[in-house]
């Protein structure tokens, strides 16, 4: 177990020895003692926190409400810097699933979350508070990442999957980085607009030009927490000018790109998260487009 340190801000991170069996499932573990108010950032993926501890995570969110305990939360979760997280004693699983597998593995599509924080115990009734039982049970970390990815994979294979039209197109935008001409999706995967809009928005839980924006922001987010000036990043990601950069930022964050670079909610990737980025998926160009043969093939989620 590693430790991180960030300011006022500690935490002990475990990272599991093996990846998951379901491909787009990435895990790690936490434990911080006394976690002071930490801003969350959007990220494209579903995040699904199993707490298990003496203490107990706050996330407070829209309005003044807020959620303890184990949650899920949609992509894109925090926009506007108006999700922060808090707790004291706080020990737990983070899980993030590729938006593709999600809709299988917790048993309702992400976009009916609707951008909010939910109660993992108004998804999975008793299976929440086992699972809780089971690894507050369980003393290693690694114990506990294989008992989570037993679990994972049991729902994903019970579970339906997405659209293969709309998994093609989700690993399009995210092996692009962001940078995957939005109106021509349809067009390769041999579909209408209206019915890839449609059907991407109801299973992964966001249209797919969110998608390319919190894909590209996301990447960019990273580069700037690595310690790359704004105007450099804005050029190699996408952006217009360094302009557009900083007004997504703010959109995503409510934060400048010099503060977004020293948040330790991203900072910590590095430890946590060290396979995170698409350096390592496959190269999608090698694969047959949907709709273009008679049987269309179901590829790995990201």
């Amino acid at each position: 177990m590693r430790s991180f340190v960030r300011g006022a801000t500690m935490w002990d991170v475990e990272c599991p020895r093996r990846p998951s069996r379901v491909t787009g499932v990435t895990m790690a573990g936490f434990r911080a003692r006394d976690l002071e108010t930490l801003r969350i950032v959007p990220h494209p993926a579903v995040t699904l926190l199993l707490e298990f501890g003496a203490g107990s995570p706050v996330v407070d969110y829209a309005a003044g409400r807020q959620q303890r305990g184990s949650i899920v939360a949609g992509p894109g979760l925090g926009s506007g810097g108006a999700v922060r997280a808090r707790g004291e004693n706080v020990e737990c699983v983070q899980v993030r699933l590729s938006p593709v597998i999600a809709r299988a593995i917790l048993g309702a599509s992400p976009s009916d979350l609707d951008g909010a924080v939910v109660s993992l115990g108004d998804l999975w009734g008793r299976e929440a508070s086992r699972i809780r039982e089971q690894l507050g049970e369980t003393s290693s970390w690694q114990d506990r990442f294989a008992l989570t990815d037993a679990l994972l994979s049991h729902r994903h294979e019970a579970g339906p999957p997405v659209d293969p039209e709309v998994a093609w197109a989700w690993h399009r935008i995210v092996v692009s980085r962001g940078l995957s001409r939005v109106d021509g999706l349809a067009a390769e995967v041999g579909w209408s607009r209206k019915r890839l809009w449609s059907r991407f928005r109801s299973q992964l839980g966001l249209p797919p030009k969110r998608a390319v924006k919190l894909v590209r922001f996301d990447h960019a987010a990273h580069r700037l927490v690595a310690g790359e000036g704004a105007a450099q990043v804005a050029a190699d990601t996408g952006y217009a000018d360094q302009s557009h950069l900083h007004r997504d930022v703010m959109a995503f964050t409510g934060a400048t790109p010099a503060t977004v670079a020293g948040e330790p909610f991203l900072a910590v990737d590095d430890i946590a998260w060290p396979s995170r980025g698409t350096a390592a998926m496959p190269h999608l160009s090698r694969e047959p487009r949907p709709g273009r043969r008679p049987e269309v093939r179901r590829w790995p989620p990201l």
